[in-house]
Parts: structure tokens; sequence; C-alpha cells
């Protein structure tokens, strides 16, 4: 798990270990494993991580937030803003957030740049050009001049170094190489 350190209600240390809570408040004697309601106490609390959005991995990436903040728990609303004395209610406060106590680090998903997908199209295209030089390899045994090579192995070595004409290179699914004879 980690925690970041909290002061005056903005983030002062991130990452924060249980030693750090330990060297900062060195005339305080902490048990072993600190409760979390001590921990608090001191400004220091758990941080947790947004699960994976949805995203496309040929177009998009996810990146992570490197500082956490507080969660929204919702928007103020006039009910929230309305004094409870005078019943006025203060129309700046509407729709500001209200947060809870957790806080997280966010996750968002991003376009990636045409060089990144260049670069990724290249990395994937080595890869399946590598799997490609495998298969064919595992079936190099065939093309030996005392081998007699039937017409299926013929077509699916052939297959084999035509895959990168294939209308989804370099983005291949498994159903698009050809399927060995046996």
């Amino acid at each position: 798990m980690n925690y970041v350190k909290i002061t005056n209600g903005a983030v002062a240390c991130y990452p924060y270990s249980s030693g750090q809570l330990r060297r900062d408040n060195a005339n305080t004697s902490f048990p072993r494993n600190v409760p979390i309601g001590i921990m608090r106490r001191y400004g220091m609390h758990p941080v947790t991580v947004e699960a994976m959005p949805e995203y496309d991995p040929l177009t998009q990436k996810v990146t992570t937030a490197t500082t956490p903040t507080r969660n929204v728990v919702r928007l103020m609303t006039e009910a929230d803003a309305t004094n409870p004395i005078t019943e006025e209610v203060n129309t700046d406060l509407v729709g500001t957030p209200i947060y809870g106590n957790d806080w997280v680090l966010t996750r968002t998903v991003v376009e990636l740049t045409a060089d990144e997908i260049a670069d990724n199209d290249a990395f994937t295209a080595i890869d399946n050009r590598n799997k490609r030089d495998e298969l064919l390899g595992d079936t190099d045994f065939y093309a030996l001049t005392d081998v007699t090579m039937n017409a299926s192995m013929t077509s699916y070595r052939q297959a084999l170094r035509d895959i990168t004409i294939h209308a989804n290179w370099p983005h291949l699914e498994e159903a698009d190489w050809p399927t060995k004879p046996s």
C-alpha cells in the first residue's frame, strides 16, 4: 500500500512510509504496525490507484498521475450552500466539490501521437517477423533436398512469407496466421 503525507490539506510528501513517519516524529513511540487511525492523526493517508479505464492500445495510452488527489464525493448543491440561520444561498459555493477522506492516483486516457503510433507499429512488426521466422524455422527441415515437401506445406510456408502483406499487418490476430498442416 502507498501512503501520502498531508500538511494543511496539501500533499507534502508522496510516497510516504511508516519509517518516514517515525523519523519525522522521533520523540513519539509508534507500534510496529501503525494503525490507520494513528497514521491519519499524523497526516499519513493511504493512496489507492483508480481502476484501469477502457482504451484502444493502438491509438491511446493510459497515464497515471504522479501526485495523489482527494476524491470528490459529489458537488455542492443549493441545500448544502444554504445558511441554516438566514436561509440565504451562497451561489458561489453551488457546484464546488465536496471531498472525501480518500487520496487517489487518477488515470487518464491520452491519444498517442503519430510518432508513438509509428513506433508501436514498428515494434509490433518486428515481433511478428520474429514469430514468422520462428514458424518458418520449425518447418525448414521440409525444405532439405532429401525430403519431399507436399503442396500443403509449400502453401503454408509461402503464406508465412507473405504475412507482411496481410490486410491487418502489423496488428495480426491469431486467426490471421496460416495454419500449419499436419
